[in-house]
Formats: structure tokens, sequence, C-alpha cells
């Protein structure tokens, strides 16, 4: 694909099969890694992406090529053989695959390399969505969105750049499927980010922040706790979403 198009602009999409389940590896690098078989996974999926970036470097295309790297949710916390967890870690945050509203199933990193362009070693804590992606690629090429209907993405670039210093978003909601599970605002005046749960999973056990009986989590029924009110959360303080707020804990 590569060389048919590298004189001329291009998109190339590249879904990889790692790091998701069942964690098909090479012989190659079975092995490899401290970490089990997810490392072992991981550290292939490194040297796939590292191949592609060695060709873009190799035909000078590096300052002229926009790379966007990403996962689609969090890890998967029921994936297990054994004793071995083989869907990831999301660190702090509660939840994970297959759950739409808790931060472990939908906060990831993006890492974007454009050399000439942005600057390298730049963090950006502002709230993205996989959405965006569509209206940046328009973006890149000099092409318009639709104006005939709403496109919730929005352009990356001057977030990247730093001609804006807020993300377009002030508002995302988070689907489980079809149902709406949870929404966050990031207070614009004030930085602080709000996130209300209007329905979340019923873990399996209890507290073990994931479905282990049923082997991922439902978006509907009665594997699934309705709120109302809804379980509110500022993320700015309590990015763990451990402490919902209450009318009777918090000053008005």
């Amino acid at each position: 694909f590569y060389f048919r198009n590298k004189y001329r602009p291009f998109l190339l999409f590249v879904s990889l099969l790692h790091v998701h389940t069942p964690l098909v590896t090479t012989e190659k690098f079975l092995g490899r890694s401290r970490h089990g078989l997810y490392g072992d996974n991981i550290e292939e999926m490194d040297w796939m992406v590292g191949m592609l970036l060695d060709v873009i470097d190799k035909e000078g295309l590096k300052n002229t090529t926009f790379i966007y790297f990403a996962s689609d949710h969090g890890g998967s916390l029921e994936a297990h053989r054994g004793n071995a967890q083989l869907g990831g870690w999301n660190g702090i945050y509660k939840g994970g695959k297959g759950m739409g509203g808790w931060e472990g199933g939908i906060r990831v990193p993006g890492i974007v390399r454009w050399p000439g362009v942005l600057p390298a070693g730049t963090v950006i804590n502002e709230l993205t969505s996989l959405m965006d992606i569509f209206p940046t690629v328009v973006h890149l090429a000099g092409g318009a969105v639709p104006q005939d209907r709403v496109i919730d993405g929005r352009t990356l670039l001057p977030l990247l750049q730093g001609t804006v210093q807020h993300s377009g978003h002030e508002f995302m909601f988070h689907y489980c499927g079809v149902f709406l599970h949870a929404v966050r605002w990031h207070q614009k005046d004030s930085g602080t980010i709000w996130k209300a749960h209007y329905a979340t999973p019923v873990f399996q056990p209890e507290a073990s922040g994931a479905c282990f009986g049923r082997g991922i989590c439902p978006c509907f029924g009665d594997g699934v706790t309705h709120h109302d009110p809804p379980l509110l959360f500022d993320l700015s303080q309590d990015p763990s979403e451990s402490n919902p707020l209450s009318a009777d804990t918090e000053p008005l």
C-alpha cells in the first residue's frame, strides 16, 4: 500500500489485533517479556509499530506524516488464564473494557507524532475523543466536514499546535452500546471536570471492580444499577471515582 501511494497524499489505518485476547503472539516474541504473555504481545506490537515508522523515516516522509496512536478502550480486567491476567491494567482508574462509564473503560492515552510541526515531549491533559480523528483528517486534507449533520468530533490540530488551550469538548456523553451511562462536563472557568453516572455495572464479586461472573460487564438489564440521582464525581480531585459527592457532604 505504502509504496503504491508514497508520492501522493495517503491515509493508512492500521487496526492491530494486539493487545487483544487471545493475545496471538508469534514464536519470536514468546517469553521475551518479564510480564508474561501480555507483555510479549505488547513487545510484538511495539516492534510492528516501529517497522511502520522506520519505513516512513527512511523514505524521508517523517516531517510530512501525521501519526496518531491510541486504543479504543481500557484493559480487559476479566481476561484471565489461571492466575495470569491477560487483559492489561488500568492503573488508578476504576473499571475496564466493556464499561461505558467508568474511567478505566474509556480513558486511554493518545500519542501523536509530526516532527517539524508539533513540538516533541508535550503533554496535553485535555479531553479528546477518537471521534476527533475524522475531522482532524479532513482538516489535514484541506477539506470540510459535512454541514448537513451534527459532527461530534473536533479537529485536534489547534490543540496540538497550541493555538488553543482547551479541547472543543465541553461535554462528553459516554455510552455502553446504545445506553447512556455517564456524562462529563469540563467546567472551563474553573478547570474542574465533573462526571455523572446514570448507570453502572454490577461487579461480581461486589468489590472486585470487574464482572468476573459474567466474563464482561453488560450494558443493561439486571447486570446494571441505575442511579437517580446520578452518582457525581469531581474527576479533578478524584480521578479514581472512589468518593461520590452528595448534597449532604458538599457545600452549595
